[in-house]
């Protein structure tokens, strides 16, 4: 790859956190692959996009002290949010049963966000409805930027900045920048994870590089669920980011796998095509235990009614071969984990397939909604190729 060609390639902090649990799935995440979605993705993206619309609401003709209008407003965006983002979800390959009922949680993370502005312009504890278009238009003035793109003059670093605000001194004029980013996650029990610390760093560093003459500039992980805001400090981490992104040139040859618990044995969306996380699940005895298990199996039978039989495989060889145990196990496929299967079977495929999240614990393998249902389909270490007989 020449350096023209790097140069097109922008780390982000997302694309970063992968590289360092494991090259492999930072690879895997590059060879336009199905992508996969969920409830959560698609509740913080409408959450998200609606405290953007109220940021930048237009209140025109309203008196400033009208109150009251929040609420209907706050209601109207995010019902708009959720709608679009329903329809994103469904169009995006890998994707669960859409949960109607999640829309009540997307209500209160959409409520936290309110708050935090809130309290950021002084005025903490207030209900929506008694929020005066003054009070809003005062918010208004103290947003910089909202869901703004940053990055590096020479193009290798890149964010997508939720917020930034001004914080202002008691004359009204503007002390420093606070980099906001809104988070509709569990709250952190105490601090702040290092993935995120370092996400929120690398914003406040790339803002600092392209703009010499600022203030003071903080960086501010807002927890929508509770609502709680978290201070990311630390030293300017531009450094590592760019050897980072000196190593992150993507290969024909896929790059090696970390192995391990926190990989293999944890979320990963990459599965169906890495044979390691397969073999590591053998070699250490974890292959098919727990609850909710991963597993590469044959369809000996499969019923309209999503009744299935299916025999369980286990990895032939370090390229992830499947191989029959001979162990046949009862299984029920449903929602869209039964739409997936009935379409690979309409389409003529007899290999191996990946389910992802299993649930295990009864008699009967329940392979719901929620779980992926794919062609296993391992890229070997040399390239790729049909391992899947």
């Amino acid at each position: 790859m020449s350096e023209q060609e790097k140069r097109q390639f922008s780390l982000s902090p997302s694309a970063w956190n992968r590289w360092e649990a494991c090259p492999r799935q930072y690879w895997l995440s590059r060879q336009k692959l199905p992508r996969k979605t969920g409830m959560a993705a698609a509740l913080g993206t409408a959450v998200h996009a609606s405290i953007e619309d109220l940021v930048a609401v237009d209140l025109t003709g309203k008196e400033a002290s009208e109150a009251g209008w929040l609420p209907s407003e706050m209601e109207r965006v995010l019902r708009a949010r959720w709608e679009e983002e329903k329809v994103s979800f469904h169009a995006t390959p890998r994707h669960p049963d859409w949960k109607e009922d999640k829309f009540g949680n997307a209500r209160k993370q959409q409520l936290g966000g309110v708050e935090l502005l809130l309290r950021h312009a002084g005025a903490p504890a207030l209900h929506p409805s008694v929020v005066s278009v003054a009070l809003w238009r005062r918010i208004q003035s103290l947003v910089i930027a909202c869901e703004g793109e940053l990055r590096t003059t020479d193009g290798r670093l890149m964010g997508r900045l939720d917020l930034l605000l001004a914080d202002v001194d008691g004359d009204g004029k503007v002390s420093g920048w606070k980099v906001a980013d809104l988070k509709t996650g569990r709250t952190p029990d105490g601090k702040l994870s290092e993935t995120v610390r370092r996400q929120l760093l690398l914003y406040r560093d790339i803002l600092l590089s392209n703009n010499t003459d600022h203030p003071p500039v903080s960086a501010e992980g807002w927890y929508t669920d509770g609502p709680k805001v978290y201070v990311a400090e630390g030293d300017s981490v531009l450094e590592q980011a760019y050897a980072a992104w000196q190593e992150m040139d993507v290969t024909e040859i896929p790059m090696k796998p970390t192995p391990g618990e926190d990989t293999c044995g944890g979320f990963c969306d990459w599965k169906a095509w890495c044979p390691h996380w397969w073999t590591w699940r053998k070699d250490s005895g974890k292959l098919h235990a727990g609850n909710f298990a991963d597993a590469v199996v044959l369809v000996e039978n499969f019923e309209p009614s999503g009744a299935a039989v299916i025999e369980l495989c286990e990895p032939a060889d370090e390229a992830g071969r499947p191989q029959p145990t001979g162990v046949a196990l009862a299984a029920i496929f449903e929602g869209n984990a039964k739409i997936a299967l009935e379409k690979l079977l309409t389409d003529g495929y007899q290999g191996a397939v990946f389910i992802g999240g299993v649930m295990t614990s009864g008699r009967v393998w329940r392979i719901g909604g929620w779980c992926d249902v794919l062609p296993w389909s391992p890229i070997a270490d040399h390239g790729d190729e049909d391992l899947t007989s």
